[in-house]
């Protein structure tokens, strides 16, 4: 089991996915604890990488088809909040 903690704005700290069947404790700011799954915090990090290329107009595998210019292509936070696992 992977234990994560959120930090004060409100997200963990996740750089790639995780093995699906994997559990993960999260210990949330107001002190509580929730196990996720792998696939769970997978979803939410899909999520937030979608969210993330739309705001900054990049297509589906990230790539700009704008003028040329350095563009961070990935996330290192995902959003988390107690509940998601219901």
């Amino acid at each position: 089991m992977i234990s994560l903690q959120q930090d004060p704005q409100g997200f963990i700290r996740m750089k790639r996915h995780f093995p699906n069947g994997i559990h993960v404790q999260i210990t949330f700011t107001d002190g509580t604890q929730e196990i996720l799954s792998g696939r769970q915090l997978n979803e939410a990090y899909d999520q937030a990488l979608a969210d993330y290329r739309a705001g900054n107009h990049l297509d589906a595998k990230g790539f700009s088809r704008g003028p040329q210019k350095k563009v961070h292509l990935g996330i290192e936070y995902v959003p988390v909040k107690p509940g998601m696992g219901a």
